[in-house]
């Protein structure tokens, strides 16, 4: 499994909160319920020395653990999760009984219960009807509250030999007023839990749209970044390497096409650019129209971008008969979120962007031009030249990085 982002590690929580929440919404019922039985039938001195509570405590966090491990992790196996408490207390506590541990009623309702509960629990994952799922989740509820209802009915038969028999038990009218009032509760509590966790899956699918939205419009690092540090989009100062790049002969091309064929023309021109660019971490992506502007945070991976994006677009921009020229500056920029109150778009401004912008408007297409701030790495004897550019009161110096 790949590593997660900041923004889908915080959208899905930590393993330990998933432990935690595993625990005490379910591995914890019935270890909890036994050790309130074995209290009140040894007495709470006699049951403090014996292991019992710590086995049944440690039971139910084995069990919390890998079943909150794997749905942290994006693989759940509730079924197979449920019976590891059982498993593992019969494993312990067998050892030290012996085989009387298996005629104690209580620890037999224990596998019962984890049967019955994991395999609501597995419907409930793999169903695709809701009503399903529905079902699934009541029953579940309901089956977390009759523990209890057993565990006293249990409890009733050992000291009072006459409430062994289901009838007996019911007999007494308050038995079948707890285990009416408990069930009931445990459909109450399905139900509470069917209409949040409704409201959680229209949650996290509104998060993740809004994360998605977000990634268009500033990128997925400037978007990662923000969640670590929202700190982080004020505008600030940095030194940064700016690649422009601009496609030649665009305009006119685009006067004797269909809007349709000029949209599909520039989405493939953007797929390629990012696909191109990705191995080499960009800080900014901002395109506008047959331009697009590349930010990183060092001269080396944006001349390995600009050179590699090169490559890509040719074969596909000369099928329209067209070209790509290219200019990289680097220096200092403003970085961050600009804009008004209600309106604001994270971006990227200053000299270097405008510098690179008019190394493009002079690169012939399929050239990419430098400013001696970048590393002439691989440029070979290509001479350095002064440019004369908009805006500039003295040329440029430029060395041209790859040649049409």
């Amino acid at each position: 499994m790949s590593a997660a982002s900041p923004l889908e590690a915080r959208l899905r929580g930590t393993r330990a909160g998933a432990v935690r929440e595993e625990f005490l919404s379910n591995s914890a019922y019935f270890p909890l319920a036994n050790i309130l039985f074995e209290w009140l039938r040894e007495g709470w001195s006699a049951f403090l020395r014996s292991p019992d509570p710590y086995t049944l405590l440690a039971t139910g966090l084995v069990q919390a653990w890998f079943l909150g491990s794997w749905k942290h992790a994006g693989r759940p196996r509730p079924f197979l999760g449920n019976l590891i408490g059982p498993a593992f207390y019969t494993a312990v506590e067998g050892l030290i009984e012996g085989p009387g541990f298996f005629r104690a009623p209580h620890h037999l309702a224990y596998w019962a219960f984890s049967l019955a509960i994991g395999a609501a629990q597995e419907v409930r994952l793999r169903a695709g009807d809701d009503r399903v799922r529905v079902a699934a989740t009541i029953a579940e509820n309901v089956l977390r509250a009759a523990i209890i209802v057993v565990m006293y009915a249990i409890f009733e038969a050992l000291s009072n030999p006459a409430d062994a028999s289901l009838a007996g038990f019911f007999a007494d009218a308050s038995h079948g007023y707890v285990t009416a009032s408990l069930l009931a509760l445990g459909a109450v509590i399905g139900v509470a839990q069917v209409t949040s966790d409704g409201y959680l899956a229209l949650l996290r699918s509104t998060a993740s749209q809004l994360r998605r939205y977000s990634e268009l419009a500033m990128g997925r690092r400037v978007l990662e970044r923000a969640v670590e540090d929202e700190t982080s989009l004020a505008p600030t100062r940095h030194d940064r390497t700016v690649v422009f790049l601009d496609i030649r002969g665009f305009t006119a091309w685009s006067e004797r096409q269909s809007p349709e064929e000029v949209v599909r023309m520039l989405n493939a021109f953007y797929e390629t650019t990012e696909k191109a660019v990705a191995p080499f971490w960009p800080i900014r992506i901002k395109y506008t129209a047959d331009e697009a502007l590349l930010v990183f945070a060092e001269p080396a991976p944006a001349v390995a971008a600009a050179r590699a994006l090169r490559e890509a677009l040719a074969p596909q921009l000369a099928a329209f008969g067209l070209s790509a020229g290219f200019g990289i500056h680097a220096g200092p920029v403003i970085e961050g979120l600009l804009g008004s109150e209600s309106v604001k778009a994270f971006d990227v401004l200053g000299d270097t962007v405008n510098a690179a912008k008019r190394l493009c408007d002079g690169a012939a297409g399929g050239e990419i031009l430098a400013t001696e701030a970048i590393p002439a790495v691989g440029a070979g004897d290509a001479p350095v030249r002064e440019l004369r550019v908009k805006g500039k009161s003295e040329p440029l110096r430029v060395r041209a990085l790859a040649s049409p």
